[in-house]
């Protein structure tokens, strides 16, 4: 049994907990701010934007949020919610952005915490002052800075705005765009279109460009194995039990899962893709029904990797050639906490080596939250998260050593890199099921490890 390790301690000398920052309240922000708030843990959240809900709340006047119009969760209703507020029966199995944000700003409303948010306010500095305290510099909507001293800080500022952008030779003289800048479709009435990457959101935007495109095309370097939403009738996250998900190991479910997504979807090359070289569940997943059907219609044209930018054209590696107008980048995200110096964390090639996804082992009092990718939903992780490191916080859970923490962390980068495709979208990668078990085992083992002596 492992130590505890005593410079994670957060708690003041009479036993209750030293006020917490918590920066975001997107839904995983909203989550820790609940579940501090139910705890009587004392804390401060700072949003950027003046409302709830990060990348859900489409336009967000914080700059950061990548919604599009027609944007739908790809996690079913159920799977999403928080454990203890279901979002209502009447709704749609795949709600849109705009009834994700209304379950948002309900949750906060019915859990009475919207005063403790302080919004319209950027969280500029963090910084270690030793003891596990941190000083934490904010501007406010003033322009005037403050600075305040807190027990821990709770980072909650999601790692889907800062756009990453591959580099290839030659150059473009069309118009180009990121996914994260992308909105509504009629930017592409008439134009030629190449959509490069073969993620969920660059399904979602070669899917409406074909149907108003001059042409549409999408450019993959690798097949994938695309999910439809729905499989023989069901939500694609629900035709397996959960107790299925959560016991067996992801090779034994593997085979049953991919049997039954053959029989509801067939061979990936028939659709003109790239078989995949992976099997399923050795990547993040691409959830799609509409492509099949641009596809088949012959709105959308499947490329394989780009070669060369050719001023008005661009060059794939099968040497055809392609003239177009928009080039859209599906490229992902690189993970970024712009208030963090990098001698604190460098998330280099979007690794973050933190001890189960949370806790950094040498920072005291510095937490994660919702910094996953999940096969599931993020929402429920992020509130077990929480949970845990509401337990840490109030002395009731402990944490092993820092030897022990970092040894966990690097066998769990290792058991990542062995199972998924070698990828920066992969680097914070989950189960949903086995990880929520984790998260409550840590705090089960947590209460052992805070009883032992120092």
């Amino acid at each position: 049994m492992a130590e505890i390790s005593p410079s994670h301690d957060s708690v003041r000398a009479n036993g209750s907990a030293r006020k917490a920052c918590i920066i975001g309240a997107g839904s995983s922000g909203i989550a820790a701010c609940k579940t501090l708030h139910e705890r009587g843990i004392p804390y401060d959240c700072f949003e950027l934007g003046s409302g709830i809900g990060g990348m859900w709340r489409y336009q967000n006047d914080n700059g950061l949020s990548s919604a599009y119009k027609s944007l739908h969760i790809n996690t079913s209703r159920d799977t999403m919610a928080y454990s203890d507020y279901p979002l209502p029966r009447d709704w749609p199995p795949f709600p849109d952005h705009g009834k994700v944000l209304q379950y948002f700003e309900s949750y906060v409303d019915h859990f009475g915490f919207r005063d403790t948010i302080t919004f319209r306010t950027k969280v500029e500095q963090v910084t270690a002052v030793g003891n596990g305290d941190w000083d934490v510099t904010v501007v406010g909507p003033d322009g005037q800075r403050r600075t305040n001293r807190y027990g821990a800080v709770l980072v909650a500022n999601g790692h889907h705005w800062n756009p990453r952008l591959p580099s290839f030779p030659g150059e473009f003289h069309g118009q180009q765009l990121h996914s994260h800048d992308y909105r509504e479709p009629s930017m592409f009435v008439g134009k030629r279109v190449l959509v490069v990457g073969f993620g969920n959101s660059s399904c979602d935007i070669a899917c409406e460009s074909s149907r108003v495109a001059e042409a549409a095309f999408m450019s993959v370097r690798r097949g994938a194995h695309v999910i439809p939403k729905y499989i023989f009738g069901w939500p694609m996250d629900t035709i397996l039990p959960p107790f299925i998900w959560r016991w067996l190991p992801w090779w034994a479910i593997r085979p049953i899962f991919g049997a039954g997504l053959w029989i509801a979807r067939g061979s990936m090359s028939w659709y003109g893709i790239p078989e995949p070289e992976h099997h399923v569940l050795q990547e993040h997943p691409t959830i799609s029904a509409d492509i099949f059907n641009v596809i088949g219609h012959g709105y959308l044209k499947i490329k394989p990797n780009l070669q060369e930018l050719c001023g008005g054209s661009v060059r794939f590696v099968d040497g055809t050639v392609e003239k177009i107008d928009i080039i859209v980048w599906c490229t992902g995200y690189n993970i970024t906490f712009p208030f963090l110096d990098k001698s604190v964390l460098d998330p280099m090639n979007n690794e973050v080596l933190l001890y189960q996804q949370v806790v950094h082992p040498d920072q005291p009092g510095l937490y994660f939250i919702g910094l996953v990718q999940p096969w599931g939903a993020i929402m429920p992780l992020a509130e077990a998260q929480a949970i845990w490191v509401a337990d840490i916080l109030k002395g009731n859970a402990g944490l092993p050593n820092r030897e022990t923490m970092i040894v966990e962390t690097k066998q769990h980068r290792a058991s990542v890199e062995k199972r998924y495709t070698k990828s920066s979208r992969h680097t914070i990668q989950v189960d949903f099921y086995p990880y929520r078990n984790l998260l409550a085992k840590m705090s089960r083992l947590g209460k052992r490890w805070a009883k032992r002596p120092l």
